[in-house]
């Protein structure tokens, strides 16, 4: 499998992929913090450690660069960066309680730090605090944009829930389980920033669908970290899915091409995770190629991201087709970046 790049290499690459949308993302990150403040200091304590968990915020940057790629960011944008970024940190709330992780971030995580019930409150207060700001928009149409592709989360979740342990999902499942519960938010922060650029139906379409493929890249390589990812560089909890018996496309494209008899030993081996069973799973994943097969898989979707959107890069000229032209760069770089990280 290719190297992947250090924390440090790939934030500084990320600080220039974003460049084109810098000053609006720094406002976005501002009016993040400022709606996630509380004047009951429990409250405040909570909002302030989720502030603190997401992380990369891709998805806000998705929508601004998309904005600034079909035209100008506008006051529609600004609202809805931070919210969902919201959305997505509520995601990441509850998901940690799914997987008992105790590590994001670099911090503890809300339900290693408090408990469960004090995270699903947590994560229930940053979604309707979402919904809420963007419902001040003169139009509902954010709200109808944004909880079309939360309740796709909740069903890719449910249904991921519903196949844990699971040892014969099909392929066909696990792919149609992440573009929900992953892509489905990517695809809404390009859907929202093409919309809100007053574009017309075909170049929202094409947006959409380069966050949907994005996204489900994403998740496939976030899957690959979970395995063989180290926990000092991504900052989180790591090997759950595996203790979990939790099928990821790795684990199927082995599956797949076992005989019967050593698919039942598989099988043996993730309903019985002892740490000397998971090393031997990590082994046969990397000795029979299905680690490279499913980041070929997560490369072709990143492929097929960038396909989506590439006839609708302007050429440059004016300052403000410049910078569109720089926003479009970013969206095809940020394809790669999404598949050669470490967190």
């Amino acid at each position: 499998m290719t190297t992947q790049c250090p924390p440090a290499v790939l934030n500084d690459r990320l600080a220039k992929l974003f460049a084109p949308i810098a000053t609006e993302l720094a406002t976005a990150e501002s009016r993040l913090r400022s709606e996630l403040q509380h004047r009951e200091p429990f409250i405040n304590e909570l909002a302030q450690h989720s502030f603190r968990m997401s992380g990369k915020r891709l998805r806000p940057a998705l929508l601004l660069l998309s904005a600034s790629a079909c035209g100008e960011v506008n006051e529609a944008h600004r609202t809805l960066a931070p919210v969902v970024e919201m959305v997505h940190t509520a995601t990441l709330v509850h998901d940690d309680i799914l997987d008992e992780a105790v590590v994001r971030r670099h911090a503890d995580t809300v339900n290693a730090r408090w408990d469960n019930q004090t995270s699903v409150l947590l994560g229930d207060y940053l979604f309707t605090h979402a919904f809420y700001l963007a419902s001040s928009l003169d139009t509902p149409l954010g709200c109808r944009i944004i909880g079309r592709a939360t309740n796709r989360v909740c069903e890719g979740e449910l249904l991921q829930t519903a196949s844990s342990g699971d040892f014969h999902l099909s392929r066909d499942s696990y792919l149609h389980i992440i573009d929900a519960k992953t892509a489905a938010l990517c695809a809404c922060a390009c859907e929202l920033g093409a919309q809100f650029a007053d574009v017309d139906n075909k170049t929202v379409a094409a947006f959409e669908a380069y966050g949907t493929n994005l996204g489900i890249a994403f998740q496939i390589a976030d899957d690959l970290l979970d395995i063989v990812g180290e926990e000092q560089a991504a900052g989180k909890s790591l090997g759950t899915d595996l203790t979990h018996c939790k099928m990821t496309l790795p684990l199927i494209e082995l599956r797949d091409r076992l005989a019967p008899s050593e698919r039942n030993e598989l099988q043996t081996l993730c309903e019985q995770p002892t740490q000397e069973n998971l090393v031997r799973i990590r082994d046969w994943l990397e000795d029979s190629g299905s680690l490279a097969r499913a980041r070929q898989t997560a490369i072709d979707y990143a492929g097929q991201a960038v396909e989506q959107i590439k006839d609708l890069c302007p050429s440059t000229g004016d300052n403000g087709t410049a910078q569109r032209h720089q926003a479009h760069q970013s969206l095809v770089e940020l394809a790669n970046f999404v598949i050669n990280r470490s967190a």
